[in-house]
């Protein structure tokens, strides 16, 4: 049976909104339970529940990704899971050596160099000198620090405090490893090693991995536990199910008009078809996509372009296109019928967005006419062949049947 080293059993912990209420039902709260007369759940004046009855169990080769928005409660789960706060209600059991990466330089002491804040922090998580001298080499490699190594931590750069943090806490190979967000400050080079290195001594340890971003999430995680407002909606083995609930509350973000008062979308047709705003256009790995849009200015512009922007589910950007990137002017006339296709589309399966943007051309600059934000629903098919890095989409441009602008190589 896999030995089960973090044990979390219906934990809750409130706050107060208010300073002073906050520090006063402290004050009542430390009293109470000296005299153990402490009442539990239940809010007084400006409370709120940060956490409410969470239980979870996490096993020796488990990677449990703790997601969930702004204000779920992960980073207060954290703090009590490290011991920087107490629980209200319920218990926390951890069992063996805790390494938490929570807040970027937390554990250093800045006046300190490198080298004595290796010692400290992994005398703080419980090892020995005889066990950090055996491990200290490999720690300053992994951390590609060496020529900084005795440079006081103050003067390090964010990256510099990661590299060291995470190679401390890895290195050393701790029963319970806890990251937050650590692995957003380092460059792509030290992610991958990172990556490379959680892989490598999960089979030893628990690791509990907070991240905003879902790519990251499926590629190190194997469990999920899922946070709203303190409380826990999915928790379990099927990471792509949490994921598919966090990406839900993003649905907010979708089909808006943010800016028309330049011009407006009287049409738009994807692969010759007309699609509802609530639809999917969809399309299958490496096929045409093609949109004919209808535009109509209220206001005269000698000349304009337009950008079609992809964005994924962490909306970010992963393809962009601007006509005038290879075609300066595009003159306005009675129609103002334009279409655009973009052939051999290479994007990973999943759901995308698409954001279009008019724009007048004044002489070396613009002037937006039109923003219609996350406007329509793009769903790909076929194999992953794409990485999440922005790119230049492939595409031409055709008015009145005559190709103004040919972006394809």
């Amino acid at each position: 049976m896999e030995e089960v080293l973090v044990k979390v059993e219906n934990i809750s912990k409130k706050f107060s909104k208010d300073l002073k209420k906050s520090l006063y039902y402290g004050m009542l709260d430390v009293f109470g339970g000296i005299a153990g007369s402490v009442k539990k759940r239940k809010l007084r004046g400006d409370e709120f529940w940060a956490v409410k009855e969470v239980s979870f169990e996490l096993k020796r080769g488990e990677c449990l990704a703790l997601i969930g928005h702004n204000g779920a409660g992960k980073s207060t789960l954290l703090k009590m899971l490290n011991g920087l706060i107490k629980p209200d209600e319920g218990q926390i059991e951890i069992r063996g050596r805790v390494a938490a990466l929570i807040e970027l330089g937390a554990g250093f002491n800045p006046i300190l160099t490198g080298r004595e804040n290796i010692y400290n922090n992994a005398a703080v998580i419980g090892f020995s000198r005889r066990e950090i001298d055996e491990k200290f080499d490999s720690i300053v490699a992994f951390s590609e620090i060496g020529e900084f190594l005795d440079m006081p931590v103050q003067n390090y750069s964010s990256g510099m405090k990661v590299r060291l943090g995470f190679a401390i806490a890895t290195q050393l190979e701790p029963d319970v490893l806890i990251l937050d967000e650590i692995l957003a400050v380092g460059d792509a080079g030290f992610r991958i090693k990172s990556f490379n290195k959680i892989a490598e001594i999960i089979k030893k340890t628990a690791v509990i991995f907070v991240s905003h971003s879902m790519p990251t999430v499926m590629r190190v995680c194997n469990h999920a536990l899922f946070l709203k407002k303190g409380e826990i909606l999915y928790f379990g083995e099927n990471v792509n199910n949490a994921i598919e609930q966090y990406y839900q509350e993003f649905e907010g973000e979708q089909s808006r008009i943010e800016y028309n008062e330049g011009a407006e979308f009287e049409e738009l047709k994807f692969n010759d078809k007309k699609i509802a705003i609530e639809d999917f256009v969809k399309i299958r790995y490496l096929e045409t996509l093609s949109i004919e849009m209808k535009i109509k200015f209220k206001k005269d512009i000698e000349s304009y372009y337009l950008s079609v922007v992809i964005i994924d589910k962490d909306l970010k950007i992963v393809g962009q296109f601007f006509t005038n990137k290879f075609h300066q002017d595009i003159k306005p006339d009675n129609e103002n019928s334009i279409k655009i296709e973009f052939p051999e589309l290479q994007f990973m399966d999943g759901d995308y967005t698409i954001t279009y943007f008019i724009a007048e051309n004044i002489g070396n600059s613009f002037s937006y006419l039109a923003t219609y934000r996350n406007y329509t629903k793009l769903k790909m098919y076929g194999i992953n062949a794409s990485n999440y890095a922005s790119i230049y989409l492939k595409g031409r441009v055709i008015k009145n049947g005559i190709e103004l602008v040919k972006a394809i190589n």
